[in-house]
């Protein structure tokens, strides 16, 4: 990476950096830019000041706008393969485009051989190690790994029972709309005072993102042997 202007050369050596001093305080996300966590914390609040001229959509990043012109309306592709003659609408699709023909796999699990393209696959992949299904079926509370073999589950199983409003922070499904204004103020609202967690040090102003830092502690093994990979609980 070379640039003309010192601040940009600053800006992108954030990208190489691990520390993330712009937290969020709303759920436990910190961030390397304070611009990221502004679009981050756009999210919680609904703001949406991206808005596109050309309809009447509005995005919380700039990005977004600009990935929601090129595929709506210029339907313009401006990352080309240099191999074959595929074209992307986002750099992203072309970077694990050209995987393809490279056969680069940078993602790799440090549990067995398994390498992925992307991050999101190897994330994915993780979750038969851990055994942990995030997921749960509200008609039945069946729960899964995934999100789309949940998804599938509903659809198979529960057909016209499938409930239609979809939580806008989290994976919750609630049958009725004031079923989901309630579920959004008891869990999504900012708090005044903050939850304080009894195992550490952190504090939440939202108490799903505090449930969910809760999780963290569940048979949590916090000392680890100074000679081997072994840790325990005690």
């Amino acid at each position: 990476f070379t640039s003309v202007k010192l601040s940009s050369l600053r800006r992108h050596l954030k990208t190489h950096s691990d520390e993330k001093r712009h937290v969020c305080h709303l759920c436990p996300k910190a961030f390397r830019t304070a611009t990221l966590l502004h679009n981050h914390v756009n999210t919680h609040t609904g703001n949406k000041p991206h808005k596109c001229n050309e309809c009447d959509t509005a995005f919380v990043t700039r990005g977004e706008l600009s990935r929601h012109r090129r595929y709506k309306h210029t339907l313009e592709k401006p990352f080309k393969c240099t191999i074959c003659e595929y074209s992307s609408v986002e750099a992203s699709k072309m970077r694990r485009h050209v995987r393809s023909h490279t056969g680069e796999r940078p993602y790799p699990c440090h549990l067995c051989s398994y390498a992925s393209k992307d991050a999101y696959k190897l994330k994915r992949h993780m979750l038969t190690h851990t055994g942990e299904k995030r997921y749960e079926c509200y008609v039945c509370q069946a729960r899964f790994t995934q999100s789309g073999t949940m998804k599938i589950h509903m659809l198979q199983k529960h057909g016209e029972n499938v409930p239609k409003h979809q939580c806008p922070h989290c994976s919750t499904f609630l049958s009725r709309k004031s079923d989901l204004g309630v579920h959004m103020k008891n869990l999504h609202s900012y708090m005044e005072e903050a939850v304080k967690c009894r195992d550490c040090e952190a504090a939440f102003h939202e108490r799903y993102a505090f449930l969910q830092h809760r999780k963290t502690h569940r048979n949590e093994k916090r000392f680890r042997c100074a000679q081997c990979s072994c840790t325990c609980s005690q």
